[in-house]
């Protein structure tokens, strides 16, 4: 690759038949580096799916563009949003343009102009609120609490998605925002993990179960490198890994 190539990279995988007989996999376009940490979760998860389901020599047909995170970072103004706006269509429409048949976004914040995005393409994007949604109606989850950045804590994009398929949430609380708000940006984002801070967590679950909460969200796809579902009073519902399956199953033709 040249010095002055563009800030992202398309990866594509190739699929290789097997003795069970591997049938078409649907192309996926995942818009990544947002941040490169989960990006790498999602690819890890959805290979290991496709691969279970398909054989040991297969792999996703992903179409991967990694956007560089800097422009895109700590967003608050209208004329940000804008720009993300106009960022993450331009990279969904390369994406759509390259082959891909479906487009998924590994960032819950960049859902915030998810209907934006899907105005500069003719293929769906699997929005990970509406996946979350889906795997706990058949959890029977019915009372949770959103965990992510301030955003997706306060504003209403993430939130009426779930409260639409009559999902409870409780409110906000400013003290939980501002300490989840923090870790993700000074620690989780850069792949760094805390004693303190896996504590710190530990402590809000707690303390949301004792407000009535049923279960909790994970609603920053880094957020699962701190918060670990099998050591924690409450189901966990990892958007991430969620949204990661829902595209393995898309790719399989099973959504």
């Amino acid at each position: 690759m040249s010095l002055d190539a563009p800030p992202f990279f398309y990866l594509e995988c190739a699929t290789a038949n097997d003795s069970k007989g591997i049938g078409h996999l649907r192309k996926l376009g995942l818009i990544g580096g947002m941040s490169w940490v989960s990006t790498r979760g999602y690819y890890e998860d959805i290979n290991r799916i496709v691969q279970k389901a398909k054989g040991p020599q297969s792999s996703a047909p992903l179409l991967i563009e990694s956007l560089d995170f800097a422009p895109l970072y700590r967003l608050s103004t209208r004329e940000d949003w804008d720009k993300a706006a106009k960022a993450i269509g331009e990279s969904a429409n390369r994406l759509e343009t390259a082959g891909a048949e479906a487009i998924v976004i590994a960032a819950n914040s960049m859902h915030c102009i998810v209907d934006r995005v899907a105005e500069a393409i003719s293929i769906p994007i699997l929005h990970i609120a509406d996946c979350v949604a889906d795997a706990m109606i058949d959890a029977g989850a019915k009372k949770a609490a959103i965990l992510g950045t301030r955003n997706v804590m306060l504003e209403e994009f993430y939130r009426r998605r779930l409260l639409a398929r009559d999902i409870e949430l409780l409110p906000p609380q400013m003290d939980i925002v501002e300490t989840i708000d923090r870790i993700v940006y000074e620690e989780v984002m850069l792949g760094k993990v805390r004693r303190q801070s896996e504590r710190e967590l530990r402590t809000i679950i707690t303390n949301l179960e004792k407000d009535g909460a049923e279960a909790v969200v994970l609603a920053c796809t880094e957020l699962n490198l701190i918060v670990h579902t099998d050591a924690n009073v409450l189901p966990i519902f990892d958007g991430a890994e969620i949204h990661a399956v829902a595209a393995a199953r898309w790719i399989l033709g099973e959504g």
